[in-house]
């Protein structure tokens, strides 16, 4: 799965879990920061989302769910 993928998945899983807009969820997701499989072989990727504890709360529990899918991202060219 490639970066902007992810960010796919969890506006389309947001919006169908949650509400809201496209626009509002990935301002709030935020960018997702690839790092070297030399340093993070088990999970590569990470993002910081920020809003309200509720919103953020939200994000965290399907980037956990998306981590054990898709621990490995590919970052964007």
């Amino acid at each position: 799965m490639m970066q902007a993928q992810l960010t796919d998945v969890l506006v389309a899983r947001l919006l169908r879990e949650h509400g809201g807009t496209k626009h509002g969820w990935r301002k709030l997701i935020g960018p997702v920061q690839i790092y070297s499989l030399k340093t993070h072989a088990h999970c590569n990727w990470a993002i910081h989302p920020t809003g309200t504890s509720s919103e953020i709360a939200m994000i965290e529990h399907l980037v956990d769910d998306l981590r054990m899918s898709h621990p490995i991202v590919t970052a964007d060219r």
